[in-house]
């Protein structure tokens, strides 16, 4: 039992590391366990390892490295595509060898076999949409038709050109520095999908996040049935109780049925919790698109209008302060009981500024509106 345990442990541990490497980055775990591993996975690890190679071997291999590193991250390749479909068949496969045995169970039927692979399938094709669809690039011969689909706000966008392109810079595009092309109604670069995400495929994101959420529900629901089926089916309940004098309660029964499940399907176990996980994971991260959405903003938006309250919030203190200045009071004042009045001055100010930026973003034209312009793109309709 204590060898099934360490293989449970280490189990979870490879699961933890997994999805914080995958996942700690989004603003859900910021400060969390989680986002700290990722830190320590993307930056600090890296970090470490430029250390000890340059004391190892001088600054050529901390140049050969660094090479390396910019052809993975820094140009367009297929590494973390590839690194998707690996987990996505080998999860599969794992799945097909340790719990198809028990398919036709007590609580499922055989369809699933085939439900399953079908809702696989379907997956990866929404993959390669998201991948090898055009986002939305922006060129010389059609940079007119995007400008006149999105006019500039004179907030976050204003009229001028791409000094990369060459060419008018629409309003809501972006020049990506890795694919270098400029990008409609650009969100953000996906180093899974190997592609900006843009006007053209944001529906194709959507549907990729949507349908892997539920893809990971069922794995979880079905292997869930599938456990709760083999407890039925050899009367564990019945033993319990009946053999080992268990007090037929849940209270008293959970516990012991648990660690049966633990001790005979490990491997089933250890595939519902990571199920369970990503598929909470993926729910995060498509109900955050959704609501960007749902406001007809971007990732990229989202920043840029946080730059724009920072830049009011300095604008509001350095009125307070000359306010402050003018009216006499002396640094040291400033400093001292007075600054709460000021900062909850400030604070009034920033959340002026925030809702100012609620009321600009002229792009939102209500829910409706903003899912119908990601299913059929502005620029499709000039």
């Amino acid at each position: 039992m204590e060898v099934q345990w360490v293989l449970v442990c280490h189990g979870m541990v490879t699961l933890t590391v997994v999805v914080s490497f995958l996942c700690g980055h989004s603003p859900v775990f910021k400060g969390t366990p989680i986002g700290w591993i990722h830190y320590f996975l993307t930056f600090g690890a890296w970090d470490y390892l430029l250390r000890f190679v340059e004391f190892v071997f001088g600054s050529k291999g901390t140049d050969a490295v660094l090479s390396v590193e910019g052809f993975c991250c820094d140009r367009p390749n297929p590494f973390l595509q590839i690194i998707y479909l690996l987990i996505l068949g080998s999860t599969y496969f794992i799945t097909v060898k340790s719990s198809f045995a028990y398919i036709p169970g007590y609580y499922i039927g055989e369809v699933h076999k085939y439900m399953s692979f079908g809702a696989v399938m379907i997956g990866v094709l929404l993959f390669l949409l998201t991948s090898f669809c055009d986002p939305g690039t922006v060129n010389a011969k059609n940079v007119s038709q995007y400008v006149s689909a999105y006019p500039y706000d004179d907030i976050i966008y204003s009229e001028k050109e791409c000094p990369t392109c060459k060419i008018p810079k629409p309003a809501r595009s972006k020049h990506c520095s890795i694919c270098n092309r400029c990008v409609a109604r650009f969100d953000h670069h996906c180093g899974w999908m190997n592609n900006c995400i843009g006007e053209k495929n944001t529906k194709y994101f959507m549907a990729f996040l949507l349908w892997h959420f539920l893809l990971c529900l069922y794995g979880a629901v079905a292997i869930g049935f599938i456990l709760a089926g083999r407890v039925k089916e050899l009367r564990i309940v019945h033993i319990l109780t009946t053999y080992y004098g268990i007090e037929n309660s849940f209270r008293s029964l959970a516990p012991r049925v648990l660690q049966w499940l633990v001790g005979t399907y490990n491997t089933q176990i250890l595939l519902l919790v990571f199920f369970a996980l990503i598929s909470l994971l993926l729910a995060g991260f498509f109900a955050y698109h959704l609501s960007l959405c749902l406001t007809n903003t971007t990732t990229n938006e989202k920043f840029k209008w946080r730059e724009y309250t920072s830049l009011q919030k300095k604008i509001s203190e350095a009125k307070a302060s000359a306010a402050a200045l003018k009216a006499g009071m002396s640094n040291t004042e400033l400093e001292r009981p007075a600054m709460s009045k000021w900062k909850g001055l400030w604070r009034r100010s920033e959340a002026k500024a925030e809702s100012i930026v609620a009321k600009r973003n002229m792009y939102d034209k209500g829910n409706f509106r903003n899912i119908s312009e990601i299913v059929f793109p502005l620029s499709s309709r000039q």
